[in-house]
This record gives C-alpha cells, structure tokens and sequence, in this order.
C-alpha cells in the first residue's frame, strides 16, 4: 500500500537540486507538494510546466528567513488543506570564507536561511501536525556538522545547529506521532558544487571510500524512507547519505 497517497507535503527549496529530487519523488508517490522556493521564478514556472501531475503541484515564493511571511504562508496552507503530513526543511544557503575575514552579513544571512529558516517552517508545521497527532519532518543538513571545513564555519555552525534543534524537538513531539529526524547528504551532484574547481572535485571525491559524489535522487530516498509511515520508531536519528565519508 502507498503510503504517501493523499498526504501532504511541504518542502523547502524545491525547485532545485536535491529539493527538486525530493519533490519528484513525492509527487510520484501520490503526494500533494506544496514548494518553497526563494526567488528563480523562471526555474519554478519550468517545474510546473514539465510536472507531469501539477494539480498536486504548489509552489511559493517564500523567504523562509522572514518569520512573518512563513507565519502568512501557513496560514494559507491551513485554510486549504487543514493540516500536513510531511514537512522538509531543505532550504540552505552557503557563503563561505575564512572566518577572520568573514563579512558580518554572510555569517548572518546563513544562519538566517539554514538555521533560523528551520526554526520558522517548523514551529508553525508542528502546530499543524498536533491537530491530527501525527507528522514527519526532517531537516537536510550535513556532515560538516561534525567534520567541519575550513571557509565553512557559518555553515558548519548552522547545520550542526539544526541536528541540535532536531535532537530537542524530537523529545518534545514524539508522543504527538510526530518524529523528527535529518539525512545527513555528503558531496552530491547539484549546482551547489558548481564553484568547486577540477582539482577540489578529485581531491574530495579521493575522501570518499566510494570515490564518488552521490545523486539528488538517493538523498531523496532516503528522505521518503523517514518520512514513510514505516519509519515510526525512527525518531531523533541521523541518516548519512555520504559514500561512507
């Protein structure tokens, strides 16, 4: 049986890359996708026109960074579907340098989009799932949680910050059937990687064991297999998604 069938979803920067990757995924599943998207709207109004189901399809223009407009989208999302199922925090941002010569608004700006953005869709999405006592919401963050990398120290920070807020909020939603979880992508194949020079890309795909970067698609995997009701006593948990680095 589909799980996904008649459920619905928000996602997070889902027009490209890996965001794209989990929305196809879930539109071919059954699900309805309500997207967020930050300003390409040549590249969402492209979605749409190739969506082969785009009566399951919406997507928004959406700073998730602007706690007031969030607050105005779900408002909009509970007076036409009540409540959601699924919500995926994969919105993100990168500005990296080294930390001494970082400018102010670069550290400020990832922590708003990665983390703060988070902090926004979620609070809001919980209020939702509490009225139906159940829910599944991942974040999409990183292994530079934990591994760090020099020039990334913004966003290492938010994305270990969003495994913290995952980690607390499962305890406080779990009993509500409501889990809470990340997948955890190493070097994926996305425009996200496009300023990386020859050189970078032999030298990172050498770190890892599988000597090569994954696909949008088998993040998306895994992705639906957290947000599948199967995955009920998954909560507070990690999912890697890395070739083992």
């Amino acid at each position: 049986m589909n799980t996904f069938t008649e459920q619905k979803a928000v996602v997070t920067g889902a027009t490209r890359g890996i965001g794209r990757a989990i929305t196809e995924a879930l539109l071919a599943q059954g699900t309805t996708v309500i997207g967020l998207y930050s300003g390409n709207k040549k590249t969402a109004e492209e979605f749409t026109a190739a969506c082969p189901t785009p009566e399951r399809l919406q997507l928004h223009k959406v700073d998730v960074s602007d706690y007031q407009a969030v607050e105005g989208f779900f408002q909009k999302v509970e007076e036409e579907f009540d409540t959601i199922d699924i919500l995926i925090n994969n919105a993100g941002i990168r500005r990296d340098a080294a930390l001494a010569m970082m400018r102010q608004e670069d550290w400020n700006q990832v922590i708003d989009v990665n983390l703060t953005g988070g902090y926004n869709m979620t609070k809001f999405a919980v209020q939702l799932m509490m009225k139906q006592k159940y829910g599944r919401i991942i974040f999409i963050t990183s292994p530079m949680s934990h591994l760090g990398f020099a020039g990334q120290a913004n966003y290492s920070a938010s994305k270990a910050g969003q495994i913290g807020m995952m980690k607390s909020l499962s305890k406080e939603v779990g009993k509500r059937k409501i889990t809470v979880n990340c997948v955890s992508p190493g070097f994926i194949g996305t425009d996200f990687l496009n300023d990386l020079h020859d050189e970078q890309v032999k030298a990172y795909k050498k770190m890892i064991p599988t000597r090569r970067f994954g696909t949008p698609e088998e993040v998306a995997d895994a992705v639906l297999f957290l947000a599948g009701k199967n995955a009920a006593y998954i909560n507070g948990s990690v999912l890697e998604v890395t070739g083992g680095l």
